[in-house]
C-alpha cells in the first residue's frame, strides 16, 4: 500500500500523468526498513510507442522554438526545484536511502543545472567560414538531433535525470526517459516540475518497466536518434553496441574505480578530512567515489590514523534521522555484493581496519569499511565496489603509482593530494581519466564537463560540451 508520506507514482506521456490502471506494477521499498512504500506502474508496449510518437510530434515544433522560450522554461524549473526541494528530497530519502541533507542538497544543487542549460542554450552558435570564391557563402549550422532516449540510475535519481533532460530540451530535442525503478520519485517530481513550468506536451516523457525490455524497444525505434545512458560498464557496452549497429549517437557515463593518490608532501590531515565524507557520502554508491587509496610510504601511518579517527564520527542510520551521516545501501543485493569484496580480501590476507560487516536489524545497513594490505589483484583493487568500502595501500614513487592507478580499464575520475607543483603536474598529466581533481574534490559542477574515457564511457554532460551530443552539424554552401 502507498503510505500517505510517499507520493503516488506515474508515467508521464504527452503531458499526461498516467497511473497503474490496467498496467503491471512493482513495489517500491524503503531501504532503511525494506517495507513497501509505493507502487510503480510499468509502461505497456502501447505506452512506450505513445511516448515515442508524442516526442516525435512535439519535436517538430519544439526544435523551432526560440532559445529564449526554452530558457524561460528551464529557469522556471530551477525556481520550482528550489521551492520543492524539501519534499522532493524527503521522498528521495524514503526510496533511495541517502541522508535527508544529501537528498535535499542534490535537488538544490541540480537547480543550477537547469539554470546553466537555460543560459547556454541561448549560446548555441553556428559560424560563417570565409569562402574561396566570390559570391559563395559558407555557413555551419547546429541543429537539434531529434528524439532522445535516456536511461538514468538510482544512486543520484534527481541529478542524473535532470542533466540529460535539460541538455536535450535546451538543445531543442525532445526526450523519453526511463528512470530508476528502485528510486522513482525524483523523476516523477522532475516531470511535475516541467509540467508546471509550461513545457509543451510530448517534449518530456517518463516511462518505467523491465530495464532491458524498455531499452531494447526505445533504442530500436527509428524515431530515436540519440541515446544517453548512465550505469554499469557491462550494460553500457550492450546498449552502446545496439545503438552503434543502428548508427545512433550515444553519451555513455559508465562505471569508475577512482584512484586517490596521497603524496608525502601533501597536507595529510586536510586530505583525510576531505576524503572521509566524500568517500562515504551516499554510502559510497557514487560513480566518482574514491575507491583505491594509494598513500606514499612516509605519510601512510599518519593518513590512516587520521582517516580512521574521522570515520568514527560517521553515524550510520535511517536517512530521515537528524544525526545520520550515512544511510543504508539502496538495495539488499548491494549488502551481499559488499560482503563479497570483504570475503575476497580476507582470503588474500588483507587487514580490516574498520567495519567489515553488515549491521544488525532491519534495512540494508553496512558498516563503513576500511581495508589495508590488499594485493593488487584483489577484487577491491580491480572491481568497482560501489559501496562504503575503501582499500588503502602504500606506494613509493609517483612514477610507480601512476602505473598502478592507470592499470585498470576504468577512466572516469581520479584524485591526488600533493603540496608540490612538480607532483601536481605529473599527476594531472599522467592520470588516465576524464576528470582529475588535485587537492580537493571539485567535480560535477554545472559549468564543468562530466564524463570518462576508456571503459568508463564517452561524451560529456555539463560545461560548454553539454550540448555536443544533442546537436547535428550542418554545412551549407551557397553560390549567389
Amino acid at each position: 500500500m502507498t503510505t500517505p508520506s510517499y507520493p503516488a507514482l506515474s508515467l508521464y506521456i504527452d503531458g499526461q500523468f498516467l497511473g497503474a490502471e490496467g498496467r503491471k506494477t512493482q513495489p517500491v521499498l524503503n531501504p532503511a526498513t525494506n517495507q513497501t512504500i509505493g507502487t510503480l506502474p510499468h509502461a505497456s508496449t502501447e505506452d512506450l510507442q505513445n511516448a515515442l510518437n508524442a516526442a516525435q510530434r512535439a519535436f517538430l515544433t519544439w526544435k523551432k522554438t526560440s532559445p529564449l522560450e526554452r530558457s524561460k522554461v528551464l529557469r522556471k524549473v530551477a525556481e520550482l526545484a528550489r521551492e520543492r526541494a524539501q519534499d522532493i528530497g524527503r521522498n528521495i530519502t524514503l526510496d533511495q536511502g541517502k541522508p535527508l541533507a544529501e537528498a535535499v542538497g542534490e535537488v538544490v544543487f541540480c537547480a543550477e543545472h537547469a539554470e546553466w542549460h537555460a543560459e547556454e542554450c541561448r549560446r548555441i552558435y553556428g559560424r560563417v567560414i570565409p569562402a574561396r570564391q566570390d559570391g559563395v557563402r559558407q555557413t555551419v549550422l547546429r541543429e537539434p538531433i531529434g528524439v532522445c532516449a535516456a536511461f538514468s540510475p538510482w544512486n543520484f535519481p534527481f541529478n542524473q535525470a535532470i542533466r540529460k533532460i535539460t541538455a536535450a530540451l535546451g538543445a531543442g530535442c525532445t526526450i523519453v526517459i526511463k528512470g530508476p525503478e528502485d528510486a522513482p520519485s525524483a523523476v516523477v517530481a522532475i516531470a511535475q516540475l516541467f509540467h508546471d513550468a509550461g513545457l509543451p506536451p510530448g517534449c518530456l516523457n517518463v516511462v518505467w518497466g523491465v530495464p532491458h525490455e524498455v531499452s531494447d524497444f526505445l533504442i530500436k525505434s527509428p524515431i530515436v536518434r540519440k541515446i544517453s545512458f548512465t550505469g554499469s560498464v557491462p550494460v553500457g557496452k550492450l546498449l552502446g553496441g545496439l545503438a552503434g549497429s543502428l548508427m545512433k549517437r550515444c553519451t555513455m557515463e559508465l562505471g569508475g574505480h577512482a584512484p586517490v593518490i596521497v603524496c608525502d608532501d601533501a597536507d595529510i590531515d586536510a586530505a583525510a578530512d576531505t576524503l572521509v565524507p566524500f568517500k562515504f557520502r551516499n554510502a559510497g554508491q557514487v560513480c566518482i567515489s574514491p575507491t583505491r587509496f594509494y598513500v606514499q610510504e612516509g605519510a601512510y601511518d599518519r593518513f590512516v590514523a587520521r582517516f580512521l579517527a574521522k570515520l568514527e564520527k560517521v553515524k550510520v542510520g535511517d536517512g530521515l534521522l537528524k544525526d545520520t551521516r550515512m544511510g543504508p545501501l539502496a538495495q539488499a543485493r548491494r549488502v551481499a555484493a559488499i560482503a563479497g569484496f570483504i570475503d575476497d580480501a580476507h582470503q588474500r590476507g588483507a587487514t580490516v581496519l574498520a567495519g567489515g560487516s553488515a549491521l544488525p536489524g532491519e534495512g540494508n545497513f553496512f558498516a563503513p569499511t576500511v581495508l589495508a594490505d590488499l594485493p593488487e589483484d584483489s577484487r577491491l583493487m580491480t572491481e568497482e565496489p560501489f559501496g562504503p568500502i575503501a582499500g588503502i595501500v602504500r606506494f613509493k614513487t609517483v612514477e610507480e603509482v601512476l602505473q598502478r592507478a592507470n592499470s585498470l580499464p576504468f577512466g572516469l575520475a581520479s584524485y591526488a593530494f600533493t603540496g608540490g607543483t612538480k607532483n601536481a603536474r605529473m599527476l594531472s598529466e599522467g592520470l588516465e581519466a576524464g576528470m582529475v581533481s588535485i587537492n580537493h574534490v571539485g567535480l560535477a559542477l554545472a559549468e564543468t564537463p562530466f564524463g570518462g574515457i576508456k571503459d568508463s564511457g564517452y561524451g560529456s554532460e555539463g560545461g560548454l560540451e553539454t550540448f555536443d551530443g544533442y546537436l547535428n552539424t550542418k554545412f551549407v554552401t551557397q553560390l549567389n
